[in-house]
């Protein structure tokens, strides 16, 4: 097995999670003469009539740090299994899945994009509504370019592939269902980004969106994620997220959130401009506190979207509040 340590990691904890996870290779790809498998985990109730939160880390293979807070949270849970009881009463009604290195080959090179040279997050089937930036919202130059969003004619990458299974089967296929995926590299801020990046379009969970914000809100008052729609930022084609809620939309009746969390790695690099130069890259935190502050920041963040996932029923609005928290919603993100 290649020395890929996020890799040799993840299959550490599976080996520690034995008795409460599935584990299944996706696909596996060859870089180099060497193979990489794609994983998918999952824990918890299986029943489809319950909940679901997807975690998914790793789609560029830069960003290593999104792998890594999924791996400290993924040990964390199988840890506390054997202890927490109110932990495992929670599994027993909700349904954990986790993708924590869709992009091992990528990571295996230190690229942004997959082995093929395709950006993963370029290379869906989706395209945009309005004008996207030149180069980076997604183009079919070059694979020897960044953003390179595949050949026209091409069905998506085999990564990719096994991301929309994972998110058909696991999660579009409940009545409610969250995923988070983990990156690096926008900005100062910590930000949780939400669909549309095609489109400056509202989507019609606005409401949802804000009722989650504001629920994180009042359980993490001093907490400095910034929520957004990531179009207010900047469009692109062929974004993964924006195709799988699209396909959501089909399913009239299930609520499926998809949120991308995009660790503000401009802030390290303002921090210690030595990052710029490190083997690791400038999109991940080199000073070694720095690491830890970030893994256990994240930590709380997904373990109460977990949480929320479990008890949506307890806050997600309907009736004339959604309306309202709908409008609300508008006139914050989409009237400034």
């Amino acid at each position: 097995m290649p020395a890929l340590p996020e890799l040799k990691e993840l299959e550490h904890i599976i080996e520690l999670g034995h008795p409460h996870l599935e584990v299944d290779v996706l696909c596996e790809i060859d870089v180099q003469h060497k193979r990489f498998p794609v994983y998918k985990l999952a824990l918890g109730n299986p029943d489809p009539s319950l909940p679901a939160i997807g975690f998914f880390g790793g789609i560029h293979g830069l960003e290593r740090i999104g792998s890594q807070v999924l791996l400290s949270f993924l040990r964390g849970l199988l840890t506390r299994l054997k202890w927490d009881k109110s932990l495992q009463h929670m599994l027993q009604d909700v349904r954990l899945v986790f993708m924590p290195l869709v992009n091992p080959g990528g990571m295996w090179q230190a690229t942004r994009a997959n082995p093929n040279g395709v950006d993963l997050m370029r290379n869906a089937p989706v395209e945009a509504t309005e004008k996207v930036p030149f180069m980076l919202g997604g183009h079919r130059i070059s694979k020897h370019l960044p953003w390179y969003r595949g050949p026209a004619d091409a069905d998506m990458e085999a990564e990719n592939i096994a991301l929309v299974r994972t998110v058909q089967q696991e999660l579009l296929s409940r009545q409610f269902s969250i995923a988070i995926d983990c990156h690096s590299g926008f900005g100062l801020r910590d930000r949780v980004w939400f669909p549309h990046a095609h489109s400056v379009h509202p989507i019609p969970h606005l409401a949802d969106i804000l009722s989650l914000e504001e629920l994180f809100q009042q359980t993490h008052p001093n907490h400095r994620y910034l929520f957004e729609p990531q179009s207010l930022q900047y469009r692109t084609h062929g974004d993964i997220w924006d195709y799988l809620y699209l396909q959501s939309q089909e399913q009239p009746g299930k609520t499926f959130l998809p949120l991308t969390l995009e660790m503000g790695s401009w802030l390290w690099v303002k921090k210690n401009p030595r990052q710029l130069f490190s083997r690791h890259g400038m999109f991940n935190p080199v000073a070694e506190h720095r690491l830890h502050r970030v893994l256990r920041r994240h930590t709380s963040w997904l373990d109460f979207l977990m949480r929320a996932t479990c008890g949506h029923q307890e806050w997600l609005a309907q009736g004339p509040t959604r309306l309202r928290l709908q409008e609300r919603a508008v006139q914050r993100w989409y009237r400034p």
